[in-house]
């Protein structure tokens, strides 16, 4: 019934320079993904989404830990993990000096495809992904979208039961990223494929996955099927920009006494709250804040979505997560890719 399962992953790297320092990649990560879904882990970068899959994909060795893929064990037979999995990383994995059609042959002779094999399954996904025209022109020639659906292809050269795809949207623009979206959503429903996606866009992980996970500074913090978290948080989400920054603990004794008014959490300028209805909590809010002597420049009221889920379960809004991506953590991703 899962076809990932991981318990206690710990990933640390060492500071470049300060070969005694070590940064944190994974503090104690679990994960299971029921098979035939799209599960996508969530996050801003430097989480630890990319080190997870690289574990996953026996691209890297946990320092504690244990990770399955189709009850096979990664770590001890990580031959044997590879001839189910399919890899789309963040950077390409295509010879940009190949055709298309060059570089999904030479895939198929990787995976132990005889030639005949391996030229009817190129055409194959070539004309799946509708690259078909492009076949014989050089990857390197291609466009962001058409280089992408091929890194896709690629990864489905040997008939993968599971497929791991590591940040696929990032630098498409919104029609290509669009189309890879619909793509990813067929593979699960026709293919009977499991996904496993790592993504930072909130919308992403709100569209395709059944199941997300969001995984905060090594460690996952939520996880569930994108509706149920937000159902959990009940009620209306009334939002506001206020003109200064302001104490949390101020603005917190302004609105906490406030009746049908709960979860309030500041960062910075932004204060968030839940309230079972949020329109009729407008005036009360803005005459408490201005009375606590913080007015507010602005106020929005919606339906919970996956930033205030993300707020819940982390104290701290989306946008500002990707914005303090620590330079621990970039070093981290530096090392990723290089090592």
């Amino acid at each position: 019934m899962h076809s990932i399962e991981a318990r206690g992953l710990v990933k640390t790297y060492p500071l470049p320079g300060r070969s005694k320092d070590r940064v944190t990649a994974l503090d104690g990560l679990d994960l299971t993904v029921p098979t035939g879904t799209i599960f996508a882990l969530l996050g801003p970068n430097g989480a630890g989404k990319t080190t997870t899959v690289k574990i996953l994909t026996t691209l890297t060795v946990p320092d504690e830990g244990t990770a399955r893929v189709e009850g096979i064990d990664v770590l001890a037979s990580p031959a044997r993990a590879r001839k189910v999995i399919g890899v789309v990383a963040q950077r390409s994995g295509a010879d940009p000096t190949a055709t298309g059609r060059e570089n999904l042959i030479l895939q198929g002779h990787l995976y132990g495809l005889d030639t005949r094999t391996a030229r009817r399954r190129a055409d194959e996904l070539l004309g799946h992904f509708q690259l078909t025209d492009a076949a014989r022109r050089f990857v390197r020639t291609y466009s962001g979208g058409m280089q992408r659906r091929l890194d896709v292809a690629l990864g489905l050269v040997h008939h993968p039961t599971v497929l791991f795809l590591d940040e696929p949207t990032t630098g498409l623009d919104p029609q290509a990223r669009t189309a890879m979206w619909q793509e990813i959503s067929r593979l699960a429903e026709v293919g009977n494929m499991t996904v496993l996606l790592s993504t930072h866009y909130l919308e992403e992980a709100d569209r395709l996955a059944h199941r997300l996970a969001i995984v905060d500074r090594g460690r996952i913090v939520a996880e569930g099927e994108p509706e149920q978290l937000k159902g959990e948080l009940k009620g209306d989400v009334v939002q506001v920009e206020l003109s200064a920054d302001a104490g949390r603990r101020h603005v917190s004794d302004a609105l906490g006494a406030l009746p049908g008014v709960r979860d309030v959490l500041v960062a910075g300028r932004s204060v968030s709250a839940r309230s079972d209805d949020g329109a009729a909590a407008v005036p009360a809010v803005l005459a408490a804040l201005s009375a606590a002597g913080t007015p507010a420049t602005s106020v929005t009221v919606a339906r919970p979505s996956l930033d205030e889920v993300y707020l819940r379960y982390t104290g701290r809004r989306y946008s500002q997560a990707q914005e303090e991506t620590p330079a621990a953590s970039r070093r981290t991703q530096q090392t990723e890719v290089t090592g």
